[in-house]
């Protein structure tokens, strides 16, 4: 009997338990409409907080009313959150609540090894799986890729560089493709190893890509910014900028996307270490902007085409993002990612925005697209990949596919193009 009366005991006592974690708060993903300057305020506030992460838009100082604010509540906030939302009347929904199954989707193949089948290209890769992958595809492709160091980051992480060219000889064309500037937007480092893959296996099959690698060389930077990145794999998963550290200050990194010399820390970048949009200490004091930089300025009477590759939102890009002012050849590049987000929807049945950085989103200074326009390179985009913000920053692996589909088609109906006016 006394052993019928413990396990009754026992069971109930699982029972209680099992209920209690399984309806223990996750941390979420809200979806927030100020309407009120008031609520912007408010808003600015709660989203400056360390228990919470801004995805959208890049900095509290970029809320506005009317336009809904992407907020990831960790669980410890997420009744204080709610709660306060509700008392001032903010309107807000639940984009996501199983955050933690989504980044452990993620990371399912972490530990994989990468030498296994074609899925390697359809899962997120961990900044160890991306230099095998790279130093594997050139030993594979000796006669079409060439591996570079460029230089490294704040943390001793090396920048590889890979040169794709057709089996030819020299030209004086080339193309630039960078990808993960910011550490969290992991589709981005997925599409250049996805592109990078696809270009050495359907070069003289399909085209476009042939006529691309024949015409011109393609450097691709899949990570440029290793340390940042890394951290998103082992610390932070929603961690953005580089990882250098300042003196004097307890806050560490800096958005390499408002390091660059481009009307450099002006209206749309912060000069606090703490801010997710901090300019840094002076244009191009990253090592990872400096190597970049002095890259492609060695390179600029070659290089004609410049993408960098974002995430999430879904638009095509081009300068200026640090000024409203509109480029001279604005038309030009206009025509070019309509065309591009065209064949997008016709294809994927899925819509891009597409113009000028600073009137499509808002203005931010020191970019990459808008530094590499000024050096004399004037087919210069920034592509911000999948999605809208269903899954944002999290989104699944079964979507790198389609993901990477949109956005080739994008680079293969810009590059396409820029060659023909090139000729």
């Amino acid at each position: 009997m006394r052993r019928l009366i413990l396990l009754s005991i026992l069971i109930c006592f699982h029972c209680i338990l099992k209920k209690c974690l399984c309806s223990s708060e996750q941390d979420k993903v809200l979806s927030i409409t100020a309407m009120t300057q008031e609520q912007v305020n408010l808003l600015q506030n709660i989203s400056s907080h360390n228990e919470t992460s801004l995805w959208q838009p890049a900095s509290p100082s970029h809320i506005t009313s009317n336009t809904p604010v992407h907020l990831y509540v960790q669980s410890s906030s997420v009744t204080r959150v709610t709660e306060l939302l509700n008392t001032h009347g903010l309107s807000f929904s639940v984009l996501l609540e199983n955050t933690q199954e989504l980044i452990q989707e993620q990371t399912r193949n972490s530990t994989t090894d990468p030498k296994s089948g074609g899925t390697t290209y359809e899962r997120y890769q961990s900044l160890e799986d991306i230099y095998y992958l790279i130093n594997k595809t050139n030993q594979e492709h000796p006669d079409m890729t060439k591996l570079i160091l460029i230089g490294s980051s704040f943390e001793k992480n090396p920048l590889y560089l890979l040169k794709l060219s057709g089996r030819r000889g020299p030209v004086d064309k080339a193309m630039w493709m960078d990808c993960g500037i910011h550490a969290r937007e992991w589709i981005s480092p997925a599409f250049c190893i996805w592109f990078i893959k696809y270009a050495l296996t359907f070069y003289k099959e399909n085209p476009d890509i042939t006529t691309l690698l024949d015409k011109m060389d393609i450097y691709i930077l899949p990570v440029m910014n290793p340390d940042g990145y890394k951290y998103t794999w082992t610390t932070n998963r929603m961690w953005r900028k580089n990882r250098s550290v300042m003196e004097g200050s307890s806050c560490v990194g800096v958005d390499l996307n408002r390091n660059f010399d481009a009307n450099w820390c002006t209206t749309g970048a912060s000069s606090s270490p703490c801010s997710d949009i901090y300019c840094g200490r002076y244009p191009e004091s990253e090592p990872e902007v400096q190597a970049v930089t002095k890259f492609l300025r060695a390179h600029k009477a070659s290089i004609k085409l410049f993408f960098s590759m974002h995430s999430y939102s879904q638009m095509l890009l081009f300068p200026y993002s640090y000024t409203h002012e509109q480029i001279p050849n604005h038309s030009e590049l206009f025509e070019l990612v309509q065309e591009a987000a065209i064949k997008i929807r016709r294809h994927y049945k899925n819509n891009y925005r597409y113009g000028s950085g600073a009137k499509t989103i808002y203005l931010a200074p020191g970019g990459s697209d808008d530094w590499a326009y000024d050096q004399g390179i004037l087919y210069s985009f920034t592509f911000e990949l999948q999605d809208r913000g269903r899954y944002g920053f999290l989104l699944p692996p079964n979507l790198i596919t389609v993901a990477c589909n949109e956005a080739l088609a994008a680079v293969k109906t810009i590059a396409i193009r820029v060659l023909e006016k090139l000729q």
